[in-house]
């Protein structure tokens, strides 16, 4: 007798090519148009599921997965996952996955592209021109930034800040500095050509900082008032990671009372969600969460999260390693064993030694029900 299919649920539309790859080892229940759940819908979906692909619309917590005795794994599309409660996760032994690294290049290429919207003042002129205000051409209209030549500041230096470290230096000639919880090595800091910098230096030293660092409770509002008032007044900031970062009411004062010249915000705070005060800038660059947002890429990140859920679920030609976890908990793998006298037994065990080792556990089905099973990594 085989073992049950897993259970899955997703949440959201996402390529149906892609997710339609989980059927071969999953029964899947997809969510067919975008949908906002209430925490007590997530609770009632993950009611009877074994897995789950879900968005950064989609919190998990202990409540929700209280309701949710089967749960095993959730795969997160995403590189950020504060969606997602990690340490209620492990106290139930969830394995929980991200997409990192298939966003990285298409995300800085939009962090990029703020910073440069917003110190040329590309949408700002755009509106202006649209309004129909452009009566005569003036040496004085919308003077900007430059970017060449100029400092660049980065905040968190994993693979997005190297990324947007690469574009400006090698790009565009900056001299980058960057703040981060530990110091690169020195050979990756002259690959990107970035040297480290303390907090307070960094903000007093750049004309443009792009904010990557992964959000957390300890760094909520790392961007404040007496952040910004450390800031150049001719400065730029840029926010592609998450919007706690950046306590919004300060960053829309400094706009508007000419403390801060310029921001681009991919991100926010109680996103969708947008605070009034930062809609009615001109100064501003807003967009709505698009970091990774190009075709390949959300591909890529669907694809990923796919073959994540199904290892972690222990099916699929990856079963027991999936890719990119964020929990360190337990793995279930799928294993075929001798459970009683002539007879062959199927089943899911779990394996806490790691990678290569060997992993025993009891397995029950109707060959050889409390038997033991071994499997190899």
């Amino acid at each position: 007798m085989t073992a049950a299919r897993p259970r899955v649920w997703v949440s959201q539309p996402l390529f149906d090519d892609i997710v339609d790859q989980l059927a071969a080892h999953c029964d899947v229940d997809a969510v067919a148009t975008v949908t906002e759940h209430t925490p007590a819908a997530v609770a009632a979906a993950l009611r009877e599921a074994d897995g789950a692909l879900i968005t950064l619309n989609e919190r998990i917590g202990a409540t929700e997965l209280a309701a949710a005795p089967q749960l095993r794994a959730i795969a997160n599309v995403g590189v950020g996952y504060n969606n997602l409660d990690i340490a209620a996760l492990d106290a139930r032994e969830v394995i929980a996955t991200n997409t990192p690294d298939v966003l990285t290049e298409t995300t800085a290429d939009l962090g990029f592209a703020l910073l440069m919207a917003a110190a040329r003042r590309i949408t700002e002129s755009e509106r202006w021109l649209r309004d129909g205000q452009w009566q005569q051409w003036s040496f004085s209209t919308m003077l900007g930034a430059d970017i060449h030549g100029s400092t660049l500041g980065i905040l968190g230096m994993g693979r997005i800040g190297q990324g947007i470290a690469r574009r400006g230096h090698h790009g565009f000639g900056m001299n980058v500095l960057y703040h981060n919880r530990s110091r690169l090595p020195e050979a990756v800091e002259r690959q990107v050509g970035a040297r480290y910098a303390g907090f307070d230096e960094l903000l007093a030293q750049v004309d443009h900082l792009v904010l990557v660092l992964p959000y957390s409770a300890a760094n909520h509002h790392i961007i404040d008032a007496a952040a910004l008032a450390k800031m150049k007044p001719t400065a730029t900031l840029v926010n592609i990671a998450r919007g706690g970062l950046v306590d919004e009411l300060a960053l829309a004062d400094a706009l508007a009372n000419g403390r801060l010249a310029a921001a681009g915000l991919d991100v926010y705070e109680g996103e969708p969600a947008v605070r009034p005060e930062l809609l009615a800038l001109r100064n501003v660059v807003l967009t709505p969460h698009i970091g990774s947002a190009s075709l390949a890429t959300r591909r890529a990140m669907v694809l990923l999260a796919v073959d994540n859920l199904a290892a972690a679920l222990g099916v699929g030609p990856h079963a027991g390693h999936p890719p990119t976890p964020v929990t360190a908990r337990k793995t279930s793998i799928a294993i075929t064993g001798t459970a009683g006298a002539g007879k062959t037994a199927t089943g899911t065990i779990t394996d806490i030694t790691g990678a290569g080792k060997t992993a025993t556990g009891v397995i029950t089905d109707i060959a050889g029900a409390g038997k033991s099973a071994t499997g190899k990594r």
